[in-house]
């Protein structure tokens, strides 16, 4: 596969955002769900530093060329992930609207 680190600079915004491909979405979310399923890692009671280090890891094996960072890729990424989340979930079941 093609990954390759891509940006986009913006004027409005302090630094470079990254532009995240559906391939590195779905490798994000199967790790995310690998971890929670055998419980390893729980952001819950757990360390979140522990949990996004042990991502990049998971990450770096599955999309070597991706050259994705906990911090501040993986902690972005997963922060904008959970509010599309919540929208669609609180449009689905009927609030907020």
């Amino acid at each position: 596969s093609g990954f390759s680190q891509s940006s986009v600079s913006s004027p409005n915004s302090r630094g470079t955002k990254r532009k995240w491909v559906p391939e590195e979405d779905v490798a994000l979310v199967a790790c995310m769900v690998h971890l929670h399923n055998v419980r390893t890692f729980n952001t819950d009671t757990g360390s979140k530093v522990s949990y996004l280090n042990e991502l990049e890891k998971m990450l770096d094996k599955v999309l070597p060329h991706a050259m994705l960072k906990a911090k501040p890729n993986l902690e972005s990424r997963i922060r904008t992930l959970k509010r599309d989340w919540t929208i669609v979930y609180d449009m689905r079941n009927g609030k907020k609207q």
